[in-house]
């Protein structure tokens, strides 16, 4: 049976961040973090703008591709903290495998997590 993936952000206002949380940027996408409103049930939001990708084909390939990565590192994310990912038009790119998105989730997860901790140990 397959796990239960986290809830989804789905209000405007709950898109929100500040940089007062954790946060990171690569080259595919960025993170951006807040406290969770429902601790122990923490979300996640995907923006995928009109502006970064014109046809709608190409914003929803880009929502499953994350998604898809957001799944394989799920494990990586904090239960106290709702994750927006923006997503950047290199994302398509050539050589952008599955296997180097989850890479780079991982990887960017893990940063979000240990500034996190970082943080909570002030």
């Amino acid at each position: 049976m397959m796990e239960r993936m986290r809830n989804t952000i789905k209000n405007h206002s709950d898109f929100k961040t500040d940089r007062a949380h954790p946060y990171m940027s690569n080259g595919l996408f960025a993170i951006r973090t807040r406290r969770a409103k429902f601790p122990g049930d923490a979300r996640y939001g995907l923006v995928v703008t009109k502006h970064n990708f014109r046809f709608a084909v190409h914003r929803n390939r880009v929502k499953r591709i994350l998604r898809d990565w957001i799944a394989y590192a799920e494990k990586y994310m904090c239960d106290d903290m709702d994750y927006v990912f923006y997503a950047y038009p290199e994302i398509l790119g050539d050589g952008i495998t599955r296997d180097v998105g989850r890479e780079k989730m991982v990887a960017g997860l893990r940063e979000i997590k240990w500034r996190h901790d970082k943080k909570q140990s002030k």
